[in-house]
């Protein structure tokens, strides 16, 4: 099985699944008035009218302790001095948590029930010797509340960091008891970003097994790259992920929201489908000119109608909402 460019996969989208939305994109409503002064002070500024705070790549809504948060990337919209807030839904508009923890991390993700633990994470950008900028995975973990992440009013350290120049490593936790983890390695075999995958026994095992994965084959050409941003447990024990895949247009970057079905016993993938692009959200300007049209999975909320709310940030700049049909509802058909 050949992998599939971008354009192929762009091509079906628009010729056959560009009618599995439900609803129109929308954005996302951040209220972060009554917080301005707090949020500002963050970033070294506490007067952030002098900056346009933006709000992106989002997870989905996690439910804990009678709570309904999200977790967003907040940064001045003239930089990428980011961190990772928790937001809370009040009719419709997200406001932030009082008291919870701030991270200093990119592009978060939030994994339910790992041997007992739910896993926060994000990327860390770190500067090298030679002043250059590079980045890495971090995960922190709790048991039953994101307070657990403070501890003598500063943020526990991590668990676990990945490789240096690895974004998207993903976990879930398998029937087996084991845990399944994609990676994202980069150069020779890999070229700009591929999927790889490894089962470990032990979170505690975690950060030595990343370099170990096993790159997924047949999923991008040697010019695209691409990442999972969630994983779902199906039914049948195969493993739903929900990711995105991107290519240049010229120097301009586009991204995408896609999909795809891994079995853990059998190491093969479906074939990516796009889930969504820019174009079915209202119109924004990216963040940066080098961005063209940019998705960002977050997450996906699966409904029991056969529906799904896909999560996502927009440019760069927004983060959005979009009703879809379930995309993994198919492969547990029969189960």
């Amino acid at each position: 099985m050949k992998p599939k460019k971008v354009r192929e996969l762009l091509a079906t989208y628009y010729d056959q699944n560009r009618n599995n939305k439900l609803d129109k994109g929308e954005f996302l409503i951040f209220d972060i008035g009554r917080d301005a002064e707090k949020i500002g002070s963050f970033f070294g500024d506490p007067r952030p009218e002098r900056a346009q705070i933006t709000i992106y790549n989002p997870t989905k809504p996690i439910y804990r302790q009678g709570q309904r948060f999200l977790i967003g990337r907040v940064e001045p919209e003239e930089n990428e001095q980011s961190r990772l807030m928790f937001f809370e839904e009040f009719e419709g508009v997200w406001r932030l948590v009082d008291e919870a923890p701030v991270l200093g991390l990119q592009d978060p993700f939030h994994v339910e029930n790992v041997q007992g633990w739910h896993i926060i994470g994000g990327v860390q950008t770190v500067y090298r010797q030679d002043a250059s900028l590079g980045y890495r995975t971090v995960f922190y973990r709790y048991e039953s509340s994101i307070q657990e992440l403070i501890e003598n009013q500063t943020i526990t350290p991590p668990f676990a960091v990945g490789p240096e120049n690895m974004k998207d490593i993903r976990l879930i936790q398998l029937p087996t008891g084991q845990i399944g983890l994609f990676t994202r390695p980069q150069g020779g075999e890999a070229g700009l970003g591929k999927i790889a995958y490894i089962e470990i026994k032990r979170l505690e095992d975690l950060e030595s097994s990343i370099p170990k994965a096993n790159i997924i084959k047949n999923q991008f050409h040697d010019d695209e790259w691409g990442g999972v941003n969630e994983l779902h447990l199906l039914k049948n024990g195969k493993i739903g992920v929900l990711g995105h895949i991107a290519h240049f247009d010229d120097s301009v970057r586009h991204y995408y929201a896609m999909a795809f079905v891994f079995d853990p016993r059998t190491k093969r993938a479906t074939h990516m489908e796009i889930l969504t692009t820019a174009d079915d959200f209202p119109s924004i300007k990216p963040k940066r000119s080098q961005l063209g049209k940019v998705i960002f999975s977050g997450g996906l909320v699966r409904n029991e109608d056969g529906s799904a709310d896909l999560y996502v940030g927009i440019g760069d700049i927004a983060s959005g909402r979009i009703r879809i049909h379930d995309p993994f509802l198919k492969y547990e058909q029969n189960v």
